[in-house]
């Protein structure tokens, strides 16, 4: 109609999925450098920084790797979306939801091939512990983990307490001088609640008796068969955490394709602005 004039908005990078993108990313950024300081710190205390060698010569999982690599994925992401969402970088973006999708694809694909392959994982579990078990004392970290893991699932061992005959301090051969020959680590103990002090010599010689009596001493349970209790035990906990990771790895994936839509859809608003203009003049 003659005397109105149509407006059309103009395409805009919208700026609460920009900041919201950018604050999450930052906190994210900061952990990832925090668990990534507190890895390589850990090594330097260890020496690993000056003799790189001593990570391949620790027979067992050194815990200190969780720290560095989940620290490092953690910077990455969080440098990738916190500056691409700043500067409104498309390649950091992308590079973003790219790596953060292959990670999604990754955790379901080893949720499903573990759903499927539940014996070969039992058994490769069954494995890791032992070779752990076998480097106990090679690693404090390491120690502190099995103990950890062993006292939370009231266990012992990957199978039960005769896996610490894998370990040349525990085991019951005749030619072992150490102290700890036929007994198993105290995280192994049934703790007494009347004890203030923590007996760290408890498991002293308790392989040496029968299997009876030593169910009044020690946890005889296997960790494997405990941890797959405590996961059927707490199965809804479990999974929610997971499906809540999984949520937000998708909206975060989400929120950055929007994001660079807006931004390539400005972009081509001002060529199109700019090529109009070419032909005025």
């Amino acid at each position: 109609m003659p005397g109105k004039h149509q407006h059309f908005q103009e395409p805009e990078v919208g700026c609460c999925g920009k900041y919201f993108l950018f604050g999450f990313n930052i906190i994210f950024w900061v952990l990832g450098a925090l668990f990534l300081a507190i890895g390589l710190w850990a090594w330097g205390e260890k020496g690993v920084l000056s003799n790189i060698s001593a990570l391949t010569d620790l027979g067992g999982l050194d815990p200190v790797w969780l720290f560095v690599v989940v620290g490092g994925v953690m910077s990455v992401l969080g440098f990738a979306g916190c500056i691409g969402a700043l500067r409104e970088n498309t390649f950091l973006l992308k590079f973003f939801s790219v790596f953060l999708g292959l990670i999604f694809f990754l955790e379901l694909a080893t949720g499903i091939l573990a759903f499927v392959f539940k014996d070969w994982i039992r058994d490769q579990l069954n494995l890791f512990i032992n070779n752990n078990v076998k480097a106990y004392r090679d690693d404090i970290d390491l120690q502190n983990l099995i103990d950890f893991a062993q006292e939370y699932w009231s266990c012992c061992g990957a199978r039960g307490p005769n896996d610490w005959n894998l370990n040349i301090y525990f085991n019951c051969t005749d030619l072992n001088p150490s102290r700890e020959r036929c007994g198993v680590p105290f995280s192994c103990c049934v703790r007494d609640p009347a004890e203030d002090v923590l007996n760290t010599q408890c498991g002293y010689d308790v392989r040496l008796k029968l299997e009876l009596e030593q169910q009044g001493s020690i946890h005889t349970k296997g960790c494997v068969g405990q941890f797959e209790k405590w996961l059927q035990d707490n199965l809804i906990v479990v999974a929610g955490v997971f499906v809540g990771i999984a949520l937000l790895q998708i909206f975060g994936i989400c929120l950055a394709q929007n994001l660079v839509s807006d931004i390539k859809a400005v972009k081509a608003n001002w060529i199109k602005h700019d090529d109009g203009y070419k032909l005025l003049k």
